[in-house]
């Protein structure tokens, strides 16, 4: 084979395999996610604490709108963490400290984000953190009524209410059949799928690993 053929070659298969491990690929952290790492942490650590799961935030907004501060879906959420107006205007006025109702600020969006998390930890118990974490992440996607119905539901059938996986995930207290696809995806897809990602590029503790 004459050498500019296989130098040729040679390019082909070092840009394909570039084209296969760049993270957008590969579902890893996006770019645009590195410019708010510092603020993230620091937001998740006053409100959490030291110990606070900085990548599960992370990867929640990763599921929300991609980093994307501009975002708007076409129900009327908006930006990167998704609030719908009502939403946004209920926990700026319960949290006066997050500052002016801006959803399109990713400042004040990454602190509402991480405040909304934690007013439905606060409400929920579980088995462990990671069950915990699961039903609050679907109280944030679908509301904290829907979660508690779907606990009361699954004990209900014999099923363990303090166990989000494989037991509380499989009942239905009454949603549409979209709105509980979506809500049961909404859990797995942060914790179990974008998650790792954000652990492994050093972005601090996770749950469910």
């Amino acid at each position: 084979m004459p050498f500019k053929l296989k130098l040729i070659m040679v390019v082909w298969v070092l840009l394909l395999t570039a084209i296969v491990l760049t993270p957008s690929c590969r579902g890893a952290v996006p770019a645009q996610a590195l410019q708010h790492r510092a603020d993230l942490t620091r937001t998740a650590r006053a409100i959490w604490g030291l110990d606070a799961p900085v990548a599960v935030f992370a990867a929640q907004i990763h599921q929300e709108s991609g980093w994307r501060a501009d975002a708007r879906s076409p129900v009327g959420a908006q930006g990167m963490a998704q609030f719908m107006p009502a939403t946004a205007a209920w926990i700026s006025g319960l949290y006066p400290a997050l500052g002016a109702n801006a959803p399109y600020n990713p400042g004040w969006a990454m602190r509402a984000l991480v405040t909304y998390d934690q007013w439905h930890y606060q409400r929920l118990r579980a088995a462990d953190p990671c069950q915990r974490w699961a039903m609050a992440l679907s109280a944030y996607n679908g509301g904290l009524g829907w979660v508690q119905r779907d606990q009361r539901l699954a004990a209900s059938r014999g099923l363990d209410a303090a166990t989000w996986f494989g037991q509380v995930e499989r009942v239905n207290a009454g949603r549409s059949a979209a709105a509980w696809r979506e809500n049961r995806d909404y859990p797995r897809r942060i914790l179990l799928q974008h998650q790792p990602h954000y652990v492994a590029a050093g972005w601090g503790a996770g749950v469910c690993l």
